[in-house]
């Protein structure tokens, strides 16, 4: 086997008894047949199902949302990607030699798949026990060392519940331009909030990043005018 994939197992506390199910996690679609797109989708439900204990255990004094929220911080790309360069899954990941030259290996989104499809593959190779093992090596730490406040709510929440609370309709998201490249793509989104007139627009590179963008700056946008003589008040 070769040295890296053994060093990875070794990262993760688990040794496949099926060096098949390792490889097949380890695989992108642009690589060919046997890719891990479907590990990918039961290693996500198996990490949520995961972290949501270590969060029930860690946290007992907190409600569904804030453990629902802190949750989604530890799930989301970003967060998965920084879990995948620890594991340093650019050095083994299997992918086609035409995404390599565009920077594949080391693209979020990529790494971040093939975290889950990794969790997916140590429960089916091991079963939940030794999933949840590997959660707890990969995520245990920096649940132990946060608080929920530290936790804040992510920018399109906090504007839907913004919005909701004075009664009017949540905002609608469009996309107004994708730019370069489809695996290099900037988003552009528009967040808008029809009762008010209102619009903001954000830029990332991916949908939802673009997003939660443009939700800041709506947000901006409605708390600078709903203080004392601003607009929403006046």
């Amino acid at each position: 086997m070769d040295s890296r994939v053994e060093a990875l197992q070794q990262r993760l506390g688990h040794r496949f008894a099926s060096a098949a199910l390792l490889e097949r996690a380890l695989t992108h679609r642009s690589f060919g047949a046997g890719h891990n797109e479907r590990l990918e989708f039961l290693g996500d439900a198996v990490l949520n199902l995961a972290v949501s204990a270590l969060l029930y255990e860690r946290f007992s004094g907190s409600d569904e949302g804030d453990l629902t929220r802190v949750r989604a911080h530890l799930v989301r790309e970003d967060s998965l990607h920084r879990v995948a360069l620890t594991l340093d899954l650019p050095d083994v990941i299997r992918i086609s030699e035409g995404e390599m030259r565009g920077g594949g290996s080391q693209r979020p989104s990529i790494l971040a798949d093939a975290v889950e499809a990794l969790i997916g593959g140590v429960f089916l190779d091991g079963g939940f026990d030794a999933a949840q093992g590997v959660v707890q090596r990969l995520f245990g730490e920096i649940i132990a060392a946060t608080e929920v406040d530290a936790w804040s709510k992510d920018a399109k929440t906090e504007l839907q519940e913004w919005l909701q609370a004075r009664k009017l309709a949540v905002p609608a998201y469009r996309i107004v331009a994708a730019r370069g490249e489809k695996h290099a793509q900037t988003f552009e989104v528009e967040c808008a909030v029809a009762a008010l007139g209102l619009a903001q627009s954000g830029e990332g590179r991916s949908r939802r990043i673009a997003e939660q963008e443009a939700a800041r700056r709506m947000l901006e946008q409605l708390k600078a005018s709903d203080r004392p003589g601003g607009p929403l008040r006046s």
